[in-house]
């Protein structure tokens, strides 16, 4: 399938929800797919629960970290002490990317991003599908700092040679294994998120996806409810984040949508809150979602917009 969009639309806006609250991915949040048998030093899968990649343990850890505890302070930890094998993990270096994203450190960034398609490049003829997805991670990663750098009517044209390649990528993935869980929730999350965006878009269908393929539950559902609600569609917002929340109950990320999900029902009471539960685990959580919950929880309290900014600016964990 080929896109077509705005490039520094789909990135600014996109690359953020996509890795922040895959919250990416993936970011997110997977390196050899053994059918007979496991490498050593090689063991998890968070994305299948049968028929396993063999993915570093270091690489899972660091996937549950931050996508089903949203502790983004351990996600760091693990990703910080990965070694040997670790390197061959391309989804090591494109959660390092995306948490360089989040912390506007944008020469990680880039060189986490190139790292990214390294890995991905040398697994290619060990695993095809994942070979292509992270190839396809790296060069959206990389199409990111592009725009940071070099704004959006220098790097546009630039970008959306970029955008193609990382669509190339993905449906050779999909035409190895369109059922792939890992797959499914990398390209779910883009289809949504373009379908949000994009006028005469079908949202139903990256829904749909999401909904029968994509795993684990805490992920997926999380990215149906962020569809739903930028949709507007806020009753299935709430549902899909109400069964996130059963599969991963401490996650703060999934808290702070519920909140926003609330006080978009009006129900700015229960919003206010779910709000201070997601706060109570600011050590862990960036601090500029931090601060952004600061300030719809002031909002969701009926307090003056110059209150809110001060009281979110001035918040320190």
């Amino acid at each position: 399938m080929t896109y077509s969009t705005s490039p520094s639309q789909f990135w600014n806006r996109s690359l953020r929800r996509t890795w922040q609250r895959l919250g990416l991915v993936l970011a997110g949040t997977s390196t050899v797919v053994l059918q007979f048998g496991m490498m050593p030093g090689f063991a998890a899968d968070p994305f299948r629960p049968s028929n396993p990649h063999s993915i570093s343990a270091t690489a899972e850890s660091a996937f549950y970290a931050m996508f089903r505890d949203g502790n983004y302070v351990a996600a760091k930890n693990y990703l910080a002490n990965a070694s040997g094998s670790d390197v061959n993990e391309p989804m090591i270096h494109a959660l390092s990317a995306a948490l360089a994203y989040l912390d506007g450190d944008l020469d990680t960034l880039l060189s986490s991003a190139q790292q990214t398609q390294q890995a991905a490049a040398a697994m290619q003829s060990r695993d095809p599908l994942r070979g292509n997805l992270y190839a396809a991670v790296g060069i959206f990663l990389e199409g990111a700092h592009v725009l940071q750098t070099q704004g959006v009517a220098r790097g546009t044209p630039r970008a959306l040679a970029m955008l193609q390649r990382v669509f190339d990528h993905m449906s050779e993935a999909e035409r190895i294994n369109p059922e792939d869980p890992e797959l499914s929730l990398l390209k779910g999350f883009m289809d949504l998120l373009l379908a949000v965006n994009l006028p005469f878009a079908n949202p139903e269908r990256a829904i749909e996806r999401l909904a029968t393929y994509g795993y684990p539950t805490y992920v997926s559902q999380r990215g149906i409810a962020i569809g739903y609600r930028d949709l507007g569609e806020n009753e299935k917002a709430l549902t899909a984040v109400e069964q996130a929340l059963a599969a991963a109950p401490d996650n703060p990320d999934l808290m702070y949508l519920k909140a926003q999900i609330l006080r978009r029902l009006g129900r700015n009471r229960e919003s206010v809150t779910l709000f201070a539960q997601a706060l109570e685990y600011d050590q862990q959580l960036p601090l500029g979602t931090v601060r952004q919950i600061v300030l719809e929880q002031c909002f969701a309290e009926r307090r003056a917009a110059d209150v809110c900014r001060s009281r979110a600016d001035s918040y320190t964990p």
